[in-house]
């Protein structure tokens, strides 16, 4: 029996996570979830593991340690996951500069990147708009899953693989001395507690949230039909947009031209924050988004523009056999504004907060929880 306990607040992605790496330390884990099963973000996204949306260094080794773990659990906890990689596009001559920049400082950097042109894109996927390509980059690092399965199904996988204990529908009102409280009644102590409570800065410690340079992004995104035929896709693709919305595509000199290009063109696209991609999950339906807007307060309602643009654009580059809309939804999600990637932060003592990974939950949560409770 383990000598050490710990309790976290949280059953999204980050919270699963830190449960693992706690347990994987020895630790006998309690988790604790105010509803009966995960609705956040970490349900209400692609479902991509997107190491080629990280920097070098740090940020992507976490990324594909992430993905690793990904690929160990799926199997063993029953759920799908697809290796299929990421593709993106280029049908302007500018666009398609940036990728050969890219494939080029990737190469370099060991990454399992590939240069294709239009007739080598057109044999990787039968998805794509062909009229005006000029090539795209196919990236072997990427995996896909489907959140709402994945997310259901850890918990389960944990409490078999490591007894971690799971209590729904349990809302934490406060932390004192190392004891967690459940309302007026209900009290639960441990060694270490983890606060993974996503955009919710407002129920514990609202006043040390208040200090960090954090604020909250809310996406719209939607779901098209499964596909006729067990009709597949292939790789997750990406338009010309989402080059200028990860960090590790400003490598790419050429980029600051592209983003002026866009501002000229779609203002009202980058007004909105969207950039469009598509990935397929195991039962052929197309996951498709996203904007991003910030603030700390967001209405609860989707806008009907933001999805007429996401789909517009998705016709550009996609081409599918079903283009019929099953759900539509918006997700939010705590967002750093100082360009960090990661908030940690202790509010008293014995007490962590994890937070901030922005939309990049699925991408980096694995490596990170595992970086931070090893340094504890």
């Amino acid at each position: 029996m383990s000598s050490r306990s710990a309790i976290v607040i949280g059953a999204g992605i980050v919270g699963l996570a830190t449960a693992r790496a706690l347990a994987l330390r020895g630790f006998s884990v309690k988790v604790f979830e105010r509803t009966d099963k995960a609705i956040g973000a970490s349900i209400r996204n692609f479902g991509m593991v997107w190491p080629i949306g990280q920097p070098t260094g740090k940020m992507y080794d976490r990324a594909v340690r992430s993905r690793d773990v990904w690929k160990d659990i799926a199997p063993k906890a029953d759920f799908w996951l697809e290796p299929q990689g990421s593709l993106h596009l280029a049908y302007q001559p500018d666009e398609w500069q940036v990728l050969q920049e890219l494939c080029a400082g990737f190469e370099k950097e060991g990454r399992p990147v590939k240069l294709l042109d239009a007739r080598g894109v057109k044999a990787m996927s039968g998805a794509v708009v062909t009229d005006g390509l000029l090539g795209g980059l196919h990236s072997a690092d990427e995996v896909i899953v489907d959140p709402r399965e994945a997310i259901a199904a850890l918990p389960g996988w944990l409490s078999e693989q490591y007894g971690v204990e799971f209590f729904w529908g349990k809302c934490v009102s406060y932390i004192s001395d190392q004891i967690v409280y459940i309302g007026n009644d209900e009290e639960h102590e441990a060694d270490l507690v983890f606060i993974c409570n996503g955009a919710d800065f407002e129920t514990l410690y609202p006043e040390h949230f208040a200090e960090q340079p954090v604020t909250k992004c809310k996406l719209q995104m939607m779901r098209l039909v499964a596909q006729p035929g067990d009709w597949r896709i292939g790789p997750a693709m990406c338009g010309g947009l989402s080059l200028i919305h990860y960090n590790s595509f400003k490598a790419a000199p050429s980029l600051p031209r592209l983003r002026d290009r866009y501002e000229a063109e779609m203002s009202d696209y980058l007004q909105w924050g969207i950039h469009v991609m598509v990935a397929q999950n195991g039962r052929g339906e197309l996951t498709v988004g996203d904007s991003h807007e910030y603030g700390l307060t967001h209405d609860p309602f989707d806008k009907d523009l933001i999805n007429r643009k996401i789909l517009d654009y998705l016709r550009r580059f996609a081409c599918f056999r079903d283009w019929s809309v099953a759900e539509t939804w918006n997700g939010v999600y705590a967002k750093l504004t100082d360009g960090e990637a990661d908030l940690f932060f202790s509010p008293e003592p014995y007490v962590y907060v994890i937070n901030g990974v922005g939309g990049a939950g699925m991408t980096l949560s694995f490596g990170l929880a595992e970086e931070l409770v090893e340094g504890l």
